[in-house]
């Protein structure tokens, strides 16, 4: 991909500018015009398989997703279009609309027709891209349409305005439809319903704090900020509804609080969450920030993040050699993908060039790029309302989400764990491991196999700490009467974890896995005193795991087909057996790129158990579980640098101080 030559005195962080965002989006919508229908109505990238909505609506997606960055790049210069690309999809807008079809195949000859908008059909999705689009480009492509055209094109995207969504982000979708059909004078009236409800819908998954869940009980991802922000901000904005901008605005920014701290200082975004392979869209919750006016971050260090995720990507293979974005991470990746995902599904990394809206004036354009958060000092950034704590390197700028709060599990039933939301902690370095063993995860053998972490019941955060409770799962169903008790603290690049499980049979195998880290070379040794290993990929990535209490092995596991960070990987894990009642579980652990670390077994911990606790301090227990006699520990944590801190663990409650929490321990535990 040809690009501008660098600029380190404006951009001395990534070297990139704004002619680098115009050229990206200018090379890729280029690359996909070879797999146009002939009437442009259809976009057929190819691909290793179809999505389960079939080829003519991975094909309309195709057209959506490229559509509107091509609208963001030409609203953005004014409405200038050297490259033709109104014509290509006003041409696109005609033959589609001529003829929807419920047909989901493209083998019946018909390579133009747009598939219906239905009930949860994704259509729907589709049908808000287009809409923001034209909403986008109105004067130089709606308005200029022939009159049967915009008729037949509005009433396809009408049929969104009364068909229902799922019930999650998909409310955001009749919304943005409803917008721009409110304003083109079709169906006025529904189109401005929809608005009202899509935003009614949505605000019943706000939790405060910047955060959405995405329709589930608790589901915490990338969604919050390239869909339930982005969309009704971006809705506001083209309304010039100051009232509704303001409300919206500063939810993004209580958002954008936290959101900042996940990047790490090569770019990345942290690898969490599903739809993974939209990659850069991860900027546009970014870009809506500086674009409402409310913004945590200077212009400088909104566009320095910016591009240092875009360049991230297309510095390790995220376009292939036919210039079309792949279904993965860095490179191809299909295990990390949904079957709701097809070969142009991509694309909605398209949103991540709104930036392209704000003028080449504007500051977020002309100042010096700033440090991003992570390179700026050692941090530890809590985020309530998800359960997770952000922990970021300054050395490395590694970031690492601690997560005791996210599953994605539906509020009717437990599903089996999603790699993407079960771990107890996720990078912007590392990914899960698929086959094999699981990274950062306690695993109790049952009949050979290891449970799954199932539903996540956060238990509270703290400055450096957050901890969860959690119903071991084997065989599709809790194991009875068992618990996890977790508890993470975090202090500098190392991390501390403590589990208590309560329940669980004398005996019991037990398995906890480390960071995995991939690359094309990896290695690992014994290190140190005691039970540890490390594990260490090229670049001088490191995972390091020790046990403090109750492991009796180590060893370093290598993983099968390594993860979206490599085809190699390897990663800690520590073994033991469960003694008789509750079973104190702790380990010291560190992912780091850094050198000249303290030796991790300079992390101590000790550990003593308190008495039973009585019916006035069991208030943090879930409803219907009882600790039993000896169930409560007190620990003492101490760091490197000499910070203390003591924990207080029993089934289903945590407790965090910087000093011995009363009453004292009762004895030595065992």
């Amino acid at each position: 991909m040809p690009l501008p030559p660098e600029d380190r005195e404006l951009s001395p962080r990534t070297g990139w500018t704004r002619a680098h965002w115009e050229a990206v989006a200018d090379d890729l919508l280029t690359a996909v015009r070879p797999y146009a229908s002939p009437g442009r109505a259809l976009i057929d990238l190819p691909g290793a398989r179809p999505s389960w909505s079939g080829r003519r609506s991975d094909a309309l997606e195709g057209f959506a997703r490229t559509f509107l960055p091509a609208a963001l790049r030409i609203a953005g210069a004014g409405g200038a279009d050297p490259g033709g690309l109104l014509e290509q999809y006003a041409a696109g807008l005609d033959a589609g609309t001529r003829t929807p079809t419920a047909e989901r195949d493209l083998a019946d000859g018909d390579h133009e027709s747009w598939p219906l908008i239905t009930d949860r059909g994704q259509a729907m999705v589709e049908a808000a891209s287009i809409a923001f689009a034209l909403r986008l480009t109105r004067p130089w492509l709606w308005d200029r349409l022939d009159g049967a055209v915009r008729d037949r094109v509005g009433r396809w995207l009408a049929d969104a305005l009364h068909r229902a969504p799922n019930d999650n982000n998909w409310w955001i979708f009749p919304l943005a439809v409803g917008g721009f059909l409110a304003e083109a004078g079709v169906e006025e009236e529904d189109a401005r319903a929809a608005v009202r409800r899509g935003l009614e819908r949505i605000d019943r998954f706000y939790l405060g704090d910047g955060w959405y869940t995405d329709g589930r009980p608790r589901a915490f991802d990338h969604y919050n900020g390239w869909a339930l922000h982005l969309y009704p901000v971006l809705h506001a904005h083209l309304a010039d509804d100051r009232a509704l901008l303001a409300e919206y605005g500063d939810r993004l920014a209580a958002h954008l609080t936290g959101y900042v701290h996940t990047f790490g200082a090569d770019g990345a975004p942290v690898h969490q969450g599903r739809s993974l392979t939209y990659r850069f869209a991860a900027t546009a919750p970014l870009w809506a920030g500086a674009l409402a006016g409310r913004t945590p971050l200077g212009p400088g260090a909104t566009r320095r993040l910016a591009s240092g995720a875009l360049r991230h990507f297309l510095d390790r293979g995220a376009v292939d050699g036919r210039g079309l974005l792949t279904l993965g991470w860095h490179g191809p990746e299909l295990r990390l993908v949904q079957p709701y995902t097809g070969p142009a599904s991509p694309y909605w990394a398209g949103s991540g060039f709104l930036g392209l809206l704000l003028p080449p004036g504007h500051p977020v354009w002309t100042e010096p790029e700033q440090p991003a958060p992570c390179e700026v000092r050692d941090r530890v950034t809590v985020l309530p309302r998800p359960g997770w704590l952000v922990q970021s390197t300054a050395a490395d700028g590694v970031v690492r989400l601690h997560n005791h709060g996210s599953d994605d599990q539906p509020a009717d039933q437990v599903q089996p764990d999603n790699p993407h939301y079960a771990r107890l902690a996720h990078s912007t370095v590392t990914g899960p491991t698929y086959d094999g063993p699981a990274d950062n995860h306690l695993a109790l053998v049952v009949d050979g196999e290891p449970t799954q972490r199932g539903r996540i019941h956060p238990l509270g955060t703290g400055a450096d700490w957050a901890a969860s409770l959690s119903h071991p799962r084997a065989g599709g169903d809790e194991l009875p009467g068992v618990t996890v008790t977790s508890v993470t603290l975090v202090h500098g690049p190392d991390e501390v974890r403590v589990h208590l499980v309560a329940g669980a049979a004398a005996g019991t195998a037990v398995h906890h896995g480390g960071w995995a880290v991939a690359g094309e070379r990896t290695g690992s040794a014994a290190v140190g005193t005691g039970l540890g290993t490390i594990a260490r990929a090229d670049g001088g990535l490191t995972s390091e795991l020790r046990s403090l209490y109750g492991f009796g092995r180590t060893q370093a596991r290598t993983v099968p087909g390594g993860t979206a960070f490599g085809a190699e990987a390897v990663l800690p894990v520590l073994s033991g057996s469960l003694p008789a009642g509750p079973a104190l579980l702790a380990c010291a652990v560190r992912l780091a790129g850094a050198t000249g670390l303290p030796p991790l077994d300079e992390v101590g911990l000790t550990a003593v158990r308190t008495p039973a606790p009585t019916a006035g301090r069991t208030a943090g227990l879930t409803a219907g579980r009882t600790a039993g006699p000896g169930s409560t520990w007190d620990l003492r944590v101490s760091w490197p640098d000499g910070e203390v801190r003591h924990v207080r663990i029993g089934a289903g409650t945590v407790s965090v101080g910087p000093a011995p929490l009363d009453p004292a321990p009762a004895g030595p535990g065992d």
